[in-house]
């Protein structure tokens, strides 16, 4: 059979079992699959085509052969692994935080900086969930208006504190239903029925890290080290899909059907949303109206706006017409 030995390394974990329902839906060139996990995971065996494939000890000597490796095992085990798998020829697509701020190691999301995937010397790490989220749609804003500023709050399901925290929040819906105690142990608060606006370490600066990941990465990514930044993520209790607003400072002006524009031809992205309302369509054009730069309007001539009286024919006062509106104001009579 044609195609590449790849390997996933944290197999048994929430993302590996996303990276073995990807790579089958995707149809990837694969004619070998290694499925590596810890000790403890040794002999359980997962499905992939429908066939089932045995979990191996995930060592330093697991590489041999491979030719993509994808980790998924956490940063400390990337640290340990990853270089094993380059030195045994492999390419590794890291999922961690472990290479992301590392100077030649590209930080890519392929919707956006694909090119950058090319520059890799063994290993290609990938941004953080709500980094990719924001900037699927900040990317290409980015490129056709210049952005500024960028503000950010997410909303992030327990998924991305793993299997572990996704098994908790079930476990503690069916003992709120039961009125049995909540244990809590993967979370720092019981994310049953609650939110927690804390994901990952404060920082010095009094930002969390997961807060401060958007800047690190978005800087990176978009190549763009002058953008300001500021984010509040917060952990909701349902098991998958994260959530995002933006609110966006562009270089050039922009319109709401400009933006619409470019988000619509964007690769990956899908725009929603009802049509708005004649009410609303008339104050989305006040507000493109004020977006637009000004337009130059050549003053009137005299007599001015002043209401000077003038002497008709007949002895009559009569005021001279007043100057019809130009420019933007015309469109308010």
């Amino acid at each position: 059979m044609s195609g590449l030995h790849v390997a996933i390394a944290g197999a048994t974990g929430a993302v590996g079992a996303e990276f073995l329902r990807l790579l089958e839906k995707r149809s990837y060139p694969i004619a070998k699959l290694s499925l590596l996990a810890s000790k403890r995971s040794v002999g359980k065996t997962l499905r992939f085509r429908g066939e089932k494939i045995a979990v191996e000890e995930l060592t330093l000597d697991a590489f041999a052969g491979v030719e993509h490796a994808f980790f998924s095992a956490g940063a400390s085990q990337s640290k340990v692994f990853a270089p094993a798998a380059t030195a045994a020829g492999a390419v590794v697509i890291d999922n961690s935080s472990a290479f992301r701020y590392v100077d030649g190691i590209p930080l890519v999301i392929p919707e956006i900086n694909p090119d950058d995937a090319f520059t890799h010397k063994g290993v290609i790490a990938n941004p953080n969930c709500t980094t990719i989220v924001a900037l699927m749609a900040a990317g290409p804003l980015h490129r056709a208006f210049g952005l500024r500023r960028a503000v950010m709050s997410s909303y992030q399901a327990i998924s991305g504190a793993g299997a572990q925290a996704m098994a908790e929040l079930e476990r503690q819906v069916h003992d709120w239903a039961a009125g049995r105690p909540l244990q809590v142990k993967q979370q720092p608060k019981q994310i049953a029925f609650n939110v927690i606006p804390r994901i990952d370490a404060v920082q010095d600066n009094f930002y969390t890290k997961e807060e401060m990941k958007f800047l690190w990465e978005g800087k990176k990514i978009l190549h763009h080290p002058a953008l300001l930044a500021t984010a509040t993520c917060v952990r909701v209790p349902v098991f998958r899909s994260h959530a995002v607003s933006l609110n966006l400072e562009f270089e050039k002006p922009v319109t709401r059907q400009t933006a619409l524009d470019v988000l619509n031809k964007a690769a990956g992205l899908q725009v929603h949303g009802r049509r708005p309302t004649r009410k609303g369509r008339r104050a989305q054009r006040r507000t493109d109206r004020r977006a637009a730069p000004a337009r130059e309007v050549t003053p009137p001539s005299a007599p001015s706006f002043a209401r000077k009286r003038m002497r008709g024919a007949r002895g009559r006062d009569v005021r001279p017409e007043r100057p019809r509106r130009t420019g933007v104001a015309a469109s308010r009579r």
